[in-house]
């Protein structure tokens, strides 16, 4: 419990931490690279990106099977477990290789359309170190999900929170001596290699982690593969739906409204690490839940438990967003990326219902039950790219994330709920009841938002600041006083007890 705490805590400090560096490092990194070189990054970036695609979904696997053979067949059956997701994922690696290989060697004919040759030549280069990246990635990835299986909290978000403070520190002195989006994608490679390499070290030398090589079970992989299929549908239609729309851009627009759709995408990004972070610390518990056939009712006060607690914080950097994040985003990226400010609402107001319900993601593959998820998905994003196509040729990046929007409305607003209420047995009503009973305490400090905005122009940083740090203290109070049940309330009591200690 207390490793889930602080994981938990971590989670929160370590989103907090890394967005807080990265608004204050991407505009001087916009600014270095300028338009063209953000935009080839962020459309090269989107593209290799792809290559994650090549697990077929068995990352996701591993928690599943780790918590069913720990139950049943204890350590023995856990190593063969690690040996299993290990040599798959070696050979997935060099697969990846290969194939990044051949999208490397034909860069020029995948991008000349709308890139000049300097372009070009960039993003080959870019395109190369990125494929490392991911092919060495692909083993190394078992020890990471080994420390979230133990629930290993601490250790895990602490490296992270190292490597996010490292990546400016050494980034940016590159990029002031003229290195460019090369810099960026070489650290990124240096520092996933050393964050990989701690835990490595952690699961041998703190947890003894046990590889066993010998007893390759092919009726499990089988089992295995049937129960990542879907996984591994979905994980195309997330690729399709989060990079169709820079992939578009980058064919009938080119670079600039690439990097304008970029930033937008970016603190869409933000947004959703705010739920994404919390929703993995409970992973291993649903997991053994379900192993455990423990009822239906507990994963639905769980789900409920950590949903209420997600839509406060998410609906508090919507509703401020509305407000100011226009002046936000021409402070932060300057005036030629002003056109992101509705592009980025148009992605996360949608987005904000399935971040709320991320637990539920996990309770669907912890009971084997994701194949509707990834089959309404599928759907959603070929109506993505149907919708996207001419709406991005009629009106640039608004118009792609405005097809992404109606999609994810429609898939995770009405179709999801339906499901998780008839089929994986959560009570939706109960959830949507509990939610519901949140907003009323949100109106006094919409309504005061609303007054402030109306009577005084709050422009640049400094305006930004003087309308969020009053209208977040307003949100907290109404909330605590209005909205939070005990539990939440001795949640806050005890996280402000433990920071007045510290």
């Amino acid at each position: 419990m207390n490793q889930k705490k602080a994981g938990v805590l971590l989670s929160y400090g370590q989103t907090i931490l890394s967005t807080v560096i990265s608004l204050v490092y991407t505009p001087v990194m916009l600014r270095l690279l300028g338009q063209s070189e953000y935009g080839v990054y962020t459309l090269v970036s989107g593209f290799i990106s792809n290559l994650s695609l090549m697990s077929f979904g068995l990352g996701s696997a591993y928690m599943r099977y780790f918590s069913r053979a720990e139950v049943q067949e204890g350590e023995d059956g856990v190593a063969r477990i690690n040996g299993m997701f290990f040599t798959i994922f070696t050979v997935i690696g060099v697969l990846s290789l290969l194939v990044g290989g051949v999208l490397v060697a034909n860069v020029h004919n995948i991008f000349a359309a709308k890139l000049t040759e300097q372009e070009i030549s960039t993003a080959r280069v870019l395109m190369a170190l990125l494929v490392v990246n991911i092919a060495v990635s692909f083993p190394l990835s078992v020890f990471t999900s080994y420390i979230t299986a133990m629930e290993r909290f601490f250790f895990q978000r602490l490296i992270t929170m190292i490597r996010t403070v490292l990546n400016p520190i050494v980034m940016l002195p590159l990029l002031l001596m003229g290195y460019g989006s090369v810099s960026l994608v070489l650290v990124t490679l240096i520092l996933s290699a050393f964050t990989d390499l701690c835990s490595f070290w952690y699961c041998r030398k703190k947890l003894h982690m046990r590889v066993a090589f010998g007893h390759f079970d092919f009726r499990l992989l089988r089992e295995m593969g049937g129960f990542s299929f879907f996984i591994f549908l979905n994980m195309i239609i997330d690729q399709i739906n989060w990079t169709v729309d820079t992939t578009i851009l980058g064919i009938i627009s080119g670079t600039t409204a690439t990097a304008i759709y970029g930033v937008g995408s970016q603190i869409h990004r933000y947004y959703m690490a705010l739920s994404t972070s919390i929703s993995g610390v409970f992973t291993p518990q649903i997991n053994r839940i379900v192993a455990r056939g423990e009822g239906d009712e507990q994963l639905t006060r769980l789900f409920t438990r950590v949903g209420r607690i997600q839509f406060m914080l998410l609906m508090l950097v919507l509703t401020g967003f509305l407000f100011v994040g226009s002046p936000f985003v021409r402070a932060w990226g300057g005036e030629e990326y002003a056109g992101a400010y509705p592009i980025a609402l148009m992605l996360i107001i949608p987005v904000t219902v399935p971040l709320i319900q991320n637990l539920g993601i996990e309770i669907q593959r912890a009971k084997n039950m994701h194949q509707f998820r990834s089959k309404v998905y599928f759907c959603m994003a070929i109506g993505n790219i149907i919708i996207s196509v001419p709406l991005g040729m009629a009106y640039g990046g608004l118009g792609c994330a405005t097809g992404t929007a109606i999609s994810m409305l429609v898939g995770n607003g009405l179709i999801m709920n339906w499901y998780y209420h008839t089929h994986i047995g959560l009570n939706m009503r109960y959830f949507w009841k509990s939610i519901l009973q949140i907003l009323p305490s949100m109106i006094p400090p919409v309504l005061l938002g609303l007054l402030a905005v109306n009577l005084h122009t709050f422009e640049g940083y400094s305006g930004v600041l003087t309308f969020a740090l009053p209208y977040t203290a307003v949100y907290c109070l109404c909330l605590y006083t209005l909205a939070m049940d005990d539990s939440e309330k001795d949640l806050v009591r005890a996280i402000i007890r433990r920071v007045v200690r510290r």
